[in-house]
C-alpha cells in the first residue's frame, strides 16, 4: 500500500497563521518531484502546535491539492485514546488514505495499554493505521512481540520505526510477516532499513530534496544498491544538517532556501535555528547538488 519517500510535510506558517497557498504549491512541487506519498500534520509539520481545526484544515488541503496522486497519511496520534480516534474520522472525512499514529506519549502506558489503544482505535475506525515508533520523542517504545499482536489487527498496515534499532527491521519483518510494511523513520538509516526489508520511509530531509530521495528510494526497490549508496553519500549531510537544531527549523530555513517566497516561521515554543546550523545546511545543501544557481530565492 505505501512505499518509497514519503515527506513528513513542514506545516508554512506566516505570522503563525496557516499558509494555504504555500502548502498547496508545496504539495504539487512534492508530486512534481517524484514523492511517493505524502504525510501531513506529523513531527515535522508541528502537529504539537496545531490547535485541531488547523490540524483537520492542514489535512483537508493536503488531500485536495493531491487529488489521489499519491497516497496520504495523516498523522492523527494523541497520547488520549478518544482524541486519536476524533483525528482519525476527521482524517477519513478529509479523504486521508491512512492515519499516522504515534505511540501515547507522556502518559507512558505498558504493552497491553498499546494493545487496548490499538484495538479501540480500529473498533472505533476503519482507516489504515500506520503505527509510529519514536521512543526518542514519546519515551514509549513498543516491543516486536506487541506489534506483532497489533500487525494481526486488521487495518494496521504499516509501521514508520524510527527507534534507531535496525535489527528490529528483521526481527519484526519475522514477527508480523514479509507483507507488514515497515517505513523508516531514519533518514540516516533508511539505506541499511531497506536492505533489511523496509519498502520506503517517511522522511525529513524529502522536504528538501524530494527527487533526489525518491530516486533513492527507486534504486533501493529496483535492487540497485550501488546507485543507492552514491545517493546516500550525497544526502547524508542533508540528513544531519536538518537535525543540527530542533526540527523543523532547519528544514524550514533549507526550503527559504530553495523555494521562492518560503516562510521560515515556527509555532512558539519552536524558535528558528541558530547561526551554526544555517551554515551546516548551506553546506549540505552544497554537498548534495542544490546549489545557488537552482535556487529560486
Amino acid at each position: 500500500m505505501f512505499r518509497g519517500s514519503i515527506p513528513a510535510l513542514v506545516t508554512p506558517f506566516r505570522d503563525e497563521a496557516f499558509d494555504e497557498g504555500c502548502y498547496r504549491e508545496f504539495v504539487e512541487w512534492q508530486i512534481a518531484e517524484g514523492s511517493h506519498g505524502l504525510a501531513p500534520v506529523g513531527t515535522t509539520g508541528e502537529s504539537a502546535t496545531l490547535v485541531a481545526e488547523d490540524h483537520y484544515r492542514v489535512v483537508a488541503t493536503c488531500v485536495d491539492q493531491g487529488k489521489g496522486r499519491v497516497p496520504v497519511i495523516a498523522g492523527c496520534g494523541s497520547n488520549s485514546t478518544q482524541s486519536a480516534i476524533q483525528n482519525m474520522k476527521a482524517a477519513q472525512d478529509c479523504g486521508a488514505d491512512a492515519a499516522l499514529i504515534v505511540l501515547p506519549y507522556y502518559n507512558r502506558p505498558n504493552q497491553d495499554g498499546l494493545v487496548r489503544h490499538f484495538e479501540m482505535l480500529v473498533e472505533a475506525c476503519d482507516l489504515p493505521i500506520v503505527v509510529y515508533n519514536v521512543p526518542g520523542r514519546t519515551v514509549t517504545d513498543i516491543n516486536v512481540e506487541t506489534l506483532a499482536r497489533i500487525s494481526k489487527l486488521p487495518s494496521v498496515v504499516a509501521i514508520k520505526d524510527a527507534s534507531g534499532q535496525l535489527a528490529r527491521v528483521s526481527a519484526q519483518r519475522l514477527a508480523c510477516g514479509a507483507d507488514f510494511v515497515q517505513l523508516s523513520g531514519n533518514d540516516d538509516m533508511t539505506l541499511g532499513f531497506m536492505a533489511m526489508g523496509g519498502v520506503g520511509s517517511i522522511s525529513v530531509t524529502a522536504n528538501v530534496a524530494p527527487r533526489l530521495c525518491a530516486d533513492f528510494h527507486e534504486a533501493c526497490l529496483n535492487g540497485d544498491w550501488a546507485g543507492a549508496l552514491a545517493l546516500q553519500d550525497r544526502l547524508y549531510p542533508l540528513h544531519a544538517a536538518l537535525f543540527s537544531d530542533a526540527s523543523p527549523g532547519p528544514t524550514k530555513y533549507a526550503l527559504s532556501r530553495i523555494l521562492a517566497d518560503f516562510p521560515m516561521d515556527l509555532r512558539l515554543p519552536m524558535t528558528p535555528p541558530s547561526e551554526a546550523s544555517r551554515r551546516a545546511v548551506d553546506a549540505a545543501l552544497d554537498h548534495a547538488g542544490i546549489a545557488v544557481s537552482e535556487r529560486r530565492a
